[in-house]
């Protein structure tokens, strides 16, 4: 289960956007938002990254069940989790970026390791 941040959306709207940014970091690598959406979706990569490092059908099924899209899954499998197969966690790194213009709200990049 995620963090406690609510991120002003009730509770399915939440969770399908943070399966989907999860989705679209995993596909690209790096992402940028604000800190707290960082904070959330950080430790759900991970997860999804240990999933893929232990590579069986049982995990394969979890993760497709979390992430969106199933080429994003063999990917992650196939590419993206045997490259941290001697690293135990610590897969992500999140950098403050400053303020947006718009809103004030402070930004951050979030990016594989």
């Amino acid at each position: 289960m995620p963090g406690k941040r609510k991120l002003g959306k009730p509770t399915d709207q939440r969770m399908a956007m943070l399966r989907q940014q999860v989705t679209d970091f995993l596909d690209k690598g790096k992402m940028e938002t604000t800190v707290t959406r960082c904070k959330e979706i950080a430790p759900l990569a991970e997860k999804m990254i240990t999933l893929g490092k232990k590579n069986t059908i049982a995990s394969r099924r979890q993760a497709m069940s979390f992430i969106t899209r199933e080429d994003v899954v063999s990917k992650m499998f196939k590419e993206t989790a045997p490259g941290y197969a001697e690293r135990n966690g610590g897969y992500t790194r999140i950098t403050r970026t400053g303020p947006r213009r718009g809103d004030g709200a402070e930004l951050a990049i979030l990016e594989l390791v």
